[in-house]
């Protein structure tokens, strides 16, 4: 028709420069790259890379994640960060490493041949004084050193040398959050990783071979989890020495029932795809079609469990501490911690600071899930 505009097909500049792809045959417009995230890159990539990247686009998990991050790896190294013992001593011409080996007090002037208390007034004296120095940590408590030379009676408050004051038995609780907050977390990984295991491995088995083997699997645990688990830790407690590997030992026995029942939903669901039927009739070994095809579909409710069976570890452990069926005394523990505060109710610091790392710790493990479990939803895997 005379007088009519034809339309073209290719792609205006515009909705080149918004990376929308140029007609079939059409080179790239110049300086025009895929963007990154683009519909055809995401769909390539695998789906722990799509969910990595829905889980970096929430910023309060991903930042919750790096936090964590920054206080685990600071507590793995707390010693480096909190400790009595300098890491290096230049003492009348010669150089020491009290954090290797051990040296008597008379090395650095003192009067007797016991290990060097480095905190005591003479020895410091002594070793800043003339061409003498040492290099201590940012915190000069370790989890056991009892402030022998502070002026105030136990507990005292915040002070220049006791940053955020002293527990009742005189020990440093800037200290005592640190080692703590490393008991409490290495803990947590322990019992979730052996949760994990055994609750994998036993809904991994109900799910698959169904008939007897999950209806007797299922009997087991309902009996298994009707005992009652606070009073079998109270009579091992009384019959054992407390340790961290009995407590852990204990713990575990109980901790994997809630994870199995999941697991199990997922291998009912995944046991009757097409694949699953495709692999036995070409003669795939139960094993192999349940750890090689069915196990990797099946591990979005288990990765989303984990911040949450941590952070129930965690809290497991610090209400058992403070009942005092936890670790043995003296071992730093935040249970313990909120146990003084209770009992020294004019210690303000005790309670606050504890409670502080308590709960910081349990929100961002929480935060954590939710952005894991939001990047594992395929519901929301478009928005």
């Amino acid at each position: 028709m005379s007088g009519s505009t034809p339309v073209s097909n290719l792609t205006s500049p515009p909705e080149a420069a918004y990376g929308r792809l140029p007609p079939r045959g059409a080179p790239p417009a110049a300086g025009q790259s895929p963007i990154r995230g683009g519909p055809r890159e995401e769909a390539s990539q695998s789906p722990a890379a799509r969910a990595w990247r829905r889980f970096r686009r929430n910023r309060l998990g991903f930042t919750s994640l790096a936090i964590f991050l920054v206080l685990v790896t600071a507590s793995l190294f707390a010693e480096l960060l909190s400790n009595d013992k300098p890491f290096v001593v230049r003492y009348n011409g010669e150089f020491y490493f009290p954090m290797v080996n051990t040296y008597p007090e008379k090395t650095f002037g003192g009067d007797f041949e016991s290990p060097t208390d480095y905190n005591d007034p003479r020895i410091r004296k002594n070793l800043s004084s003339g061409s003498n120095w040492a290099l201590f940590p940012v915190n000069r408590y370790g989890s056991g050193t009892i402030a022998y030379h502070n002026p105030l009676p136990f507990p005292s408050p915040p002070s220049a040398d006791n940053w955020l004051g002293t527990d009742e038995r005189g020990r440093d609780l800037l200290a005592q959050l640190l080692y703590g907050f490393r008991l409490s977390v290495l803990f947590g990984l322990a019992l979730m990783a052996i949760g994990v295991l055994l609750g994998v491995v036993t809904g991994a088995i109900q799910g698959y071979f169904v008939g007897k083997t999950d209806l007797a699997f299922q009997r087991f645990i309902e009996i298994w989890e009707s005992m009652p688990e606070l009073y079998l830790l109270i009579i091992f407690s009384a019959i054992f020495a407390p340790s961290v590997a009995l407590l852990l030992l204990l713990l575990s026995l109980f901790g994997w029932t809630g994870l199995s029942g999941y697991v199990r939903a997922e291998f009912l669901r995944n046991r009757q795809m097409e694949y699953v039927k495709s692999a036995r009739a070409l003669g795939v070994g139960n094993g192999r079609i349940m750890w090689r095809h069915i196990m990797p579909n099946s591990m979005t409710p288990v990765v989303t469990f984990l911040p949450f069976r941590m952070s129930a570890a965690i809290l497991a452990l610090t209400s058992l501490d403070f009942l005092g069926l936890g670790v043995p005394p003296g071992t730093p523990s935040l249970g313990e911690l909120l146990a003084q505060g209770k009992t020294n109710l004019d210690a303000w610091w005790i309670s606050v600071f504890t409670f502080i790392v308590l709960v910081l710790t349990l929100l961002l493990l929480t935060f954590m899930g939710d952005a894991l479990r939001d990047a594992l939803d395929p519901r929301k895997a478009d928005q």
